[in-house]
């Protein structure tokens, strides 16, 4: 979805705010171009947990509230992330 919403003709890509929430999120995530990719921009109180994903799947994390026991802790490490975006 993301590439998709990248490849459209903004006038001011600039000031583009994307906002989604998957079914595991806590909150809204939200989006912003950089460097005319759309990228997650942090939001203070939150984090997105990474854990390691099933074979084949693209898996984003989810994103919690911080602090509130929801899962910052079950944060996999880096190398079995799945790099790969599933929007």
């Amino acid at each position: 979805m993301l590439k998709d919403l990248e490849s459209l003709p903004w006038n001011e890509p600039d000031c583009v705010q994307v906002m989604l929430h998957d079914e595991d999120d806590d909150l809204f995530g939200l989006w912003m171009f950089r460097d005319g990719v759309l990228v997650e921009v942090g939001i203070p109180g939150t984090q997105r947990v990474h854990v390691a994903a099933r074979p084949g799947d693209a898996d984003p994390g989810f994103l919690v509230r911080t602090g509130l026991g929801r899962g910052e802790d079950r944060h996999s490490p880096e190398h079995v992330q799945d790099p790969r975006s599933c929007w």
